[in-house]
């Protein structure tokens, strides 16, 4: 099977996995299949993972192995690597390539090109995952040997890159629905506490949430919180009181 048979395979079979997993938890189990896939289609590749940069900070994501937890984990703490470029400088193509960390890319990461080195890495491909403003992702692939990615090679992992994004955009979705359907239930309950206690209907109730989120800068789910809260402790005083 050649190259580009063997990657059409995988992103088949990563697009049937990605259309019957529809949980937060099994889009991040496809996730780590696009990697392994990729370290496999990618001819020279032995090891990768995902740097994922949210609000300033970088952490790993999805790695083959604890190696490259460390290396990426390392050019977080560091700020310096294919990873870190890729992500905060990513060029057009979105290719950030280290052919030989052990020659001539060392001066260009000189504290992480002697560690990866030591760790049994020669070259490295990352490929920037663009994702929202405050969110941005790199696809890392790793070889013992220099020179090992090709032309070829970056083409296959951009490809496996750009499945990798769309299912971190999906995660995300998923996540903000997630945090909007708790947010709504939150904000229903408390309306259901107001509505009881001064006889008002829903939209009143609404009002009042609204006006005290403005009265007192606070957003409208953390009224809502707070007035749930009370009315436990209003509750369990109550019950106190009753069997004390």
């Amino acid at each position: 099977m050649t190259t580009n048979e063997a990657l059409i395979v995988s992103l088949r079979t990563a697009a049937r996995e990605l259309a019957a997993r529809p949980c937060l938890r099994d889009l991040r189990d496809a996730l780590s299949r696009v990697v392994e896939a990729a370290v496999d289609t990618v001819p020279g590749a032995d090891a990768g993972g995902i740097s994922l940069a949210e609000h300033g900070e970088v952490h790993s994501r999805h790695p083959t192995t604890p190696a490259v937890t460390a290396l990426d984990q390392l050019q977080a703490d560091l700020r310096e690597g294919p990873c870190i470029t890729a992500i905060e400088e990513p060029p057009r193509d979105g290719l950030v390539l280290a052919d030989d960390l052990d020659g001539a890319d060392a001066a260009r990461w000189p504290r992480f090109a002697p560690r990866a080195v030591e760790s049994g890495y020669r070259s490295m491909l990352s490929t920037s995952i663009p994702m929202t403003r405050t969110s941005r992702a790199a696809l890392n692939l790793y070889a013992a040997d220099p020179h090992v990615f090709g032309p070829d090679d970056q083409l296959v992992a951009g490809l496996f890159g750009a499945q990798a994004a769309v299912l971190l955009y999906s995660g995300e979705n998923v996540d903000q629905l997630n945090h909007a359907v708790a947010s709504r239930d939150v904000i229903g309950q408390a309306k259901g506490i107001l509505m009881e206690r001064f006889t008002v209907d829903d939209d009143e109730a609404f009002h009042m949430l609204a006006r005290s989120s403005q009265d007192t800068n606070m957003k409208l789910v953390e009224v809502s919180r707070w007035l749930q809260g009370e009315a436990r402790k209003s509750r369990a005083e109550r019950h106190a009181e009753r069997h004390g």
